[in-house]
């Protein structure tokens, strides 16, 4: 790993904004305003509409009038989310390219930071930084945040992402080489769920990665719509899409030593063990639901010759039968929890500290 100051860029270079849109006609000005709007980068903006049904596809022709920046695509019929960001992707022509979804707003200034990054490490094929959440305006951007970078061999990266078993990327605040998505390839048509996280590690594979530290690359829009909210809510089935993602490691076309990547894997499969006991320990001692600590011990009893993993299903399934009995969480089981409580805090903030936790 290394911590670097920030060069800026010696002369605008190209950048491809991907918006894919499927019935977000009235967020669509606003994500499109915030990609044009970037500074010190030449901005064409690809608005991939999926057979909208609410007038999105008319919005999208409005702004591309308005400004000869923005291109429409427009499926005749519903293809998905995943065809729909392969599709954008395909017909990029910049020599960056970033995904923004509809709903979501760049940052000010971020694709010249994430741009800057690439420039200065060629061996850097996709950039990340902060996102941050909101519901109606994004906030402010603020004018005082130090900003340094940081690049890891892609590998050490995948070391890391497995060593937690997360996704430590929300997706908008993203920004890759060209040259890396068509190394890459396309998303996973067969993982709808976690193609973010696969892709993600499919990239580090072959390219190595860079953060922005300190200024919001992006804002993740939070709504009752959103994707992840209204389709992949359940704890038990976001660590098995996790869990799928983090076999595409296990691919014999995965770069890297075959034993390195199925120690990798294994690391992940324990770190989704760990995570599985500890949430359904909470759902439990938090009066919370029965069914879901149990989806969560059977996902852990899936995951063989993990270390500890035995012990863990016991205990979750032990606390489970006691709560069904109307017996409350032992006072040590409790303060195991605030504990836990307390150092997921401390790793959420050393996540938007440094992109990792």
């Amino acid at each position: 790993m290394k911590l670097m100051r920030p060069v800026p860029l010696r002369r605008p270079v190209s950048v491809s904004v991907v918006v894919p849109c499927y019935n977000y006609g009235h967020f669509l000005p606003e994500a499109v305003a915030s990609a044009l709007a970037q500074e010190g980068v030449d901005v064409e903006v690809i608005v991939v509409d999926d057979a909208s049904t609410d007038g999105s596809a008319a919005v999208a022709w409005r702004l591309a009038s308005e400004d000869p920046r923005i291109s429409v695509v427009l499926h005749e019929t519903n293809k998905g989310h995943i065809a729909t960001y392969n599709d954008g992707l395909s017909r990029a022509r910049g020599r960056y390219v970033t995904l923004l979804s509809a709903d979501d707003v760049i940052a000010p200034g971020a694709l010249a930071r994430a741009a800057a990054l690439m420039e200065a490490n060629p061996r850097v094929g996709m950039v990340y930084g902060l996102p941050r959440d909101f519901t109606d305006k994004p906030p402010a951007p603020s004018s005082h945040d130090h900003s340094t970078w940081t690049v890891w061999e892609g590998r050490a990266w995948i070391s890391l992402a497995c060593a937690r078993g997360r996704n430590f990327i929300l997706s908008p605040e993203v920004v890759m080489r060209t040259a890396a998505v068509l190394s890459v390839g396309a998303y996973s048509t067969t993982l709808p769920h976690s193609g973010d996280l696969e892709y993600w590690l499919r990239a580090a594979g072959s390219w190595d990665v860079g953060r922005i530290n300190g200024p919001v690359q992006a804002y993740y829009r939070v709504h009752g719509a959103n994707m992840h909210q209204t389709e992949f809510a359940a704890a038990s089935v976001d660590l098995k899409h996790r869990l799928e993602a983090f076999r595409v490691l296990e691919d014999s076309r995965f770069p890297g030593n075959p034993k390195n990547r199925a120690r990798q894997v294994q690391r992940a499969k324990c770190a989704l063990s760990k995570e599985a006991a500890q949430l359904g320990f909470r759902e439990i001692n938090q009066g919370g639901s029965v069914e879901a600590a149990v989806e969560l011990r059977k996902f852990i009893e899936g995951l063989h010759e993990v270390p500890g993993n035995i012990h863990r299903a016991n205990a979750l399934h032990a606390r489970i039968t006691r709560a069904a009995r109307g017996r409350k969480p032992r006072a040590g089981r409790l303060a195991a929890g605030f504990v836990r409580s307390q150092l997921d805090r401390v790793r959420w903030r050393l996540w938007a500290m440094t992109g990792i936790s």
